[in-house]
């Protein structure tokens, strides 16, 4: 099982911002923050972080990467693509059923890193 998924950016400060405020939508707060790094938490298990790569180098957002954020109904993941789109993230694909059960709507953030909030179900 994941416990963090960690992504680059390339303006730190902006980055916190936007996701200070969109993973505060579900309930996680800042945990941790070296000034390089900042991670968040729920306290009830996965943790999510960005960072300035180690190396120095720009950060880029890789090809068919995506991170799912498991949403608890379908109001929660319109809740939060909407707010992912008003904090400035672009649309990818808005929210709707894609195949079964599945619910989701993607959205890229501010560097260009791919997200998706799904439900099953709900």
């Amino acid at each position: 099982m994941v416990g963090y998924t960690t992504l680059g950016t390339n303006d730190l400060e902006r980055a916190v911002s936007f996701f200070e405020t969109l993973l505060g939508e579900f309930g996680a707060r800042e945990i941790m923050n070296d000034g390089r790094l900042v991670l968040w938490g729920t306290g009830s298990g996965g943790m999510f972080a960005i960072c300035k790569p180690y190396d120095e180098k720009p950060a880029s957002v890789g090809n068919g990467t995506m991170i799912a954020l498991n949403m608890e109904t379908r109001e929660r993941v319109e809740q939060l693509y909407a707010r992912a789109i008003e904090l400035g993230g672009t649309d990818e694909g808005p929210p709707g059923e894609r195949t079964g059960a599945f619910y989701g709507g993607y959205f890229r953030d501010l560097d260009g890193n791919k997200f998706c909030a799904f439900c099953i179900g709900g």
